[in-house]
Formats: C-alpha cells, sequence, structure tokens
C-alpha cells in the first residue's frame, strides 16, 4: 500500500471579477462535507467576506483576523503576505490556538494573475512540507465571459492554468452562448474538467479532492491530475494546441523511456529559467532510470517544485510525458531541449 500523503491540500478558488467566486464559496462552506475547511480571503474582498459571515450569531473571531463560522469553517481575511498566512494558520492549528482543518481554499481577487499566486504558493520549505497545492478551480461567467477571455488577458490566464472550469450563472445565459464558452475554454485548456452551475450550486466533490491525491484514500491518482488532452494533433510526440486570438497554447511532451531524473531534472529546472515568464503551468509523470517509483512534476513560472513519488503506482503503458500551459511555446523545440541538452 502506498504511503498516505498527509499533508494539507489547498484548492485555489479564482475567476474573473463578478463571475461567482463568493457565491460559490458561500455554498460549499454550508455543504456538511465541509466543515473541516479553512479559506483565506484577499483584503481587498472584504465585502464577499461580510457576504460569507452574515450568516450567523455563531460566527467568532478567535484569534487575530481568523474567524470560526457558524458551519465549522475557519476564515481568515488575508492582510500580510500569503506565505506568512499559511504559517500562521499552519502553526496555530498545530499549537491548538483554533480548531484543526484538514482542508485550505484561498479565494484570489477578481484581477490577480494566477501565475505568481501559484508560483511563490509553496515555494518556501516550511509551507512546502505542511501543503500541498490540490487544484486550482476558475469560475466564468456563463454570461460575459466569452468577452472578458477576449479582451482581458487575466481571463484567458485563469482559464489556461484550472484544473476545474465553473461555468457560473449558466441560467441566465442562452445556452448557444454557454455552449460556445464550454467549446472556448476547451481549445485553451483542453485539460479541465467543465462544470455547468447555478446560483453557485455545485457538489463540492467536483472541486476539493481533485488533484493528484484522492480525498477519500489519499493515494495518488495521476492520470486524473494529469489530465493530457485527449484530442489528437500533430505527429511526432509533441503535441500542439494553439488558440487563435492569443499566444497561450496547450501542448503534450512525450519523453524516450526511461529518462535518467539525474539529467533530466535540471533540464526541467534550464526550461522554467529560459521560459518561465511564459510558462504558465506543467504538469507531467516521469518514469526515471534511476528512480524506484514513477514521480509527479509539477511547475509553475520559473518554479519547479520537488517531484512526489508515486510508490506502489503504475500502468500498463509507462510513457513519461510532461502537459504544459503557456504562451509561445514550441514543443519539438522544448523536447529537443530536455532530450539532447
Amino acid at each position: 500500500m502506498p504511503p498516505m500523503d498527509h499533508r494539507i491540500p489547498i484548492t485555489v478558488l479564482t475567476g474573473f471579477l463578478g463571475s461567482g467566486k463568493t457565491t460559490l464559496l458561500n455554498t460549499l462552506l454550508r455543504q456538511a462535507g465541509m466543515k473541516d475547511t479553512a479559506v483565506i480571503i484577499n483584503e481587498i474582498g472584504e465585502t464577499g467576506l461580510d457576504h460569507i459571515l452574515a450568516r450567523s450569531v455563531e460566527d467568532t473571531y478567535i484569534a487575530d483576523n481568523t474567524v470560526l463560522l457558524g458551519s465549522g469553517c475557519l476564515c481568515c481575511i488575508l492582510r500580510t503576505e500569503l506565505a506568512d498566512a499559511l504559517r500562521d494558520l499552519f502553526f496555530k492549528r498545530t499549537l491548538l490556538a483554533i480548531p484543526t482543518f484538514d482542508r485550505l481554499i484561498i479565494e484570489t481577487t477578481g484581477l490577480a494573475d494566477p501565475g505568481p499566486i501559484l508560483a511563490n504558493l509553496l515555494n518556501a520549505d516550511v509551507i512546502r512540507d505542511h501543503y500541498r497545492l490540490d487544484a486550482v478551480a476558475v469560475t466564468v461567467d456563463s454570461v460575459h465571459g466569452l468577452q472578458q477571455l477576449e479582451t482581458h488577458a487575466e481571463a484567458r490566464k485563469q482559464a489556461a492554468v484550472a484544473d476545474v472550469l465553473l461555468l457560473t450563472k449558466s441560467d441566465l445565459a442562452e445556452d448557444a452562448a454557454v455552449t460556445q464558452l464550454s467549446a472556448r475554454l476547451q481549445a485553451l485548456n483542453p485539460g479541465a474538467a467543465q462544470y455547468r452551475i447555478r446560483q453557485g450550486c455545485i457538489d463540492a466533490a467536483c472541486i476539493v479532492g481533485v488533484g493528484l491525491f484522492d480525498q477519500h484514500s489519499a493515494l495518488a491518482q495521476p492520470q486524473r491530475w494529469l489530465r493530457a488532452p485527449t484530442t489528437p494533433r500533430t505527429a511526432v510526440q509533441g503535441r500542439h494546441q494553439a488558440v487563435h486570438d492569443d499566444t497561450i497554447s496547450t501542448c503534450t511532451i512525450e519523453l524516450p523511456a526511461p529518462p535518467a531524473w539525474a539529467r533530466l531534472e535540471p533540464r526541467l529546472q534550464a526550461l522554467c529559467k529560459a521560459h518561465g515568464a511564459h510558462l504558465l503551468r506543467l504538469k507531467g509523470i516521469i518514469y526515471a532510470s534511476d528512480q524506484a517509483s514513477p514521480m509527479a512534476v509539477h511547475a509553475v513560472q520559473h518554479t519547479l517544485y520537488p517531484p512526489t513519488f508515486l510508490e506502489g503506482w503504475h500502468e500498463p503503458h509507462a510513457v513519461s510525458r510532461l502537459v504544459l500551459i503557456g504562451q509561445s511555446l514550441d514543443p519539438a523545440e522544448i523536447r529537443q531541449a530536455l532530450i539532447h541538452a
């Protein structure tokens, strides 16, 4: 039996202004299975926080800017750096200064570029040792989303890095418009799951515990996490899909098996250094000749995180592969650099 990962899973909830993040979060925190959840909300979103808190007289400030909600969830207003807030919550949890929590949701501002947030999220060792990024969930307004994607780079970047795309207010838009939006998002991020939701209502299981580790067994599910695009593209094991009106694209690169991690890791580091400004996200499953277990690798912009070893996990046809989302990516050039550098 593979060892369980006991680090606290983080869900990053983002989306463009007015896309319904707060409404969604409010409904999520009301669900019975979410009572052991901590939430970090940006200071700029205090109006949304007030909306969440105005539910029960049981809501109580218990430590500095930390609130115990009537649902049993913790809520923290972000007044310092994100890393400081993560450390603070963990140590207070360890010292029993606040109730324990099993998962964390971070709600970003509507104009946030998700790249720097993800890149800095788990950079410090003390954070990486105790938290892990589970998934990025992005709300997209079914009424205005298509226009926002066309005119705002932040909206495109948010959709491009998503593991889960939530098409909100689908009851307020024409079916044809929602279908067109869904197709646009599929072209931008073919590996993301999509859900059409109304009034913020969705099963928490669609958003929480959908990353590398299953929320119930805490065991790795790399195929689900990787979500490599399955639509056939160009040949030569460097598949590429571009978007017509900007340079954000997704590519899947298969590597000859088995690469040596001692040689591949510095090449991935060099890839992040060279393309970091344009590399929104990288995920991969690596079968390395010098490692006993396959590995899940993950990078955001300039940051390559330490690999997660998938002990006890295997698949019938072991192929090392990387899925990259970014701007002006040339899959043939990247594959050449990773193999022959």
